[in-house]
């Protein structure tokens, strides 16, 4: 039995540790840290006269279990937040099933157990609610999409997938002449090819698509519902994102909670005819000024992106120079690469 308690004491201080450094590097959450951090020196300490009787047990040599492999994967922080909490939980079971037989007190042990349900649940609903901003840190590469050069629809999902398969990290569905049926069939069929690639799927202007196929957000533009009215309808958890055009747009969408914005257009576009450029002096500004993620957009193509880079942005969205080329797949490749030699320079 010291052999069962001494496995199950290891997996309860790691997961212990791994569910600190959640805590403590993704939600900054202090008093759950701390509170981690003591369970896990409870724990050592609990066991600290038996530690030595089981060292000399250990085998893990002939241990059958180290072959024995979890074949389920890690997708994101959530999954390890949970993973880890349950392996907490089970292992403490286990310590207090046999340490009972063992005739140690195991009521400081039923106490750890018990605390670790409620921070189970306080930290997965602060984690649910920072998740969707957590993950738009490491996305640089935004595909905002434009149906028009497509004759069937089929065509258009065939070139989000090579998009998508060519390393496009987010994806905003834009449609502005369907019908709200036609636009909730695409919805869901583009929704689909993004959890394939593990991307994040925003749909423009419409909260009603959005919650009726559960997107993970929704880009708005200055015309639009404000940001605070959305926040209301979608939920906390909801991607808010917002177009904006000058330094005032900026700064008033980061103090209404907007999650991300768009700064642009950088270039003159067919896609907003109209629409004034806002040139490369925007993009510097962002760069210096805003501190939330924020997607350069515009007229950016393999020719200028570098300009753009140079002006400050480490994000872009992009619209006909991938959906619209002949091989989308090689146009995102093209345009992620560009991203990621800066980032590869700058370390």
């Amino acid at each position: 039995m010291k052999r069962i308690i001494d496995a199950n004491l290891n997996r309860a201080t790691e997961a212990l540790r791994v569910l600190e450094e959640i805590s403590r590097f993704v939600l900054d959450n202090e008093n759950a840290t701390q509170q981690l951090k003591l369970m896990r020196h409870e724990l050592l300490d609990f066991y600290k006269e038996e530690y030595v009787g089981f060292l000399r047990n250990r085998n893990t040599e002939e241990d059958i279990g180290r072959e024995i492999h979890n074949s389920s994967q890690r997708k994101n922080i959530l999954d390890i937040h949970l993973a880890n909490c349950k392996r907490l939980q089970q292992a403490l079971r286990v310590l207090c099933e046999y340490s009972q037989a063992e005739n140690i007190e195991i009521t400081p042990l039923e106490k750890i157990r018990y605390r670790s349900y409620t921070l189970e649940k306080t930290m997965f609903e602060e984690l649910t609610n920072k998740f969707n901003k957590y993950r738009l840190k490491d996305r640089k590469l935004y595909l905002v999409t434009d149906r028009s050069r497509f004759n069937t629809q089929d065509e258009f999902l065939d070139a989000v997938a090579a998009s998508l398969k060519g390393g496009v990290q987010a994806i905003q569905l834009r449609e502005k002449t369907a019908t709200a049926k036609e636009f909730t069939e695409l919805a869901r069929k583009v929704k689909e090819l993004c959890a394939v690639y593990e991307v994040i799927f925003i749909v423009n202007d419409r909260i009603d698509i959005a919650l009726a196929v559960d997107a993970d957000g929704v880009h708005l533009g200055q015309d639009d519902i404000d940001i605070h009215s959305a926040r209301k309808l979608l939920g906390s958890n909801s991607i808010i994102g917002i177009s904006t055009h000058s330094p005032e747009q900026a700064i008033k969408a980061v103090d209404s909670g907007a999650d991300y914005i768009g700064v642009g257009p950088v270039y003159t576009t067919p896609t907003k005819p109209g629409r004034k450029s806002v040139g490369l002096e925007y993009v510097e500004w962002a760069s210096q000024n805003v501190d939330i993620p924020w997607f350069a957009i515009g007229g950016i193509d393999t020719g200028n992106i570098q300009d753009v880079i140079n002006s400050g942005a480490r994000r872009i969205a992009v619209v006909r120079a991938i959906i619209n080329e002949e091989n989308p797949e090689t146009a995102a490749e093209t345009f992620l690469n560009n991203l990621n030699n800066y980032s590869h320079t700058q370390v």
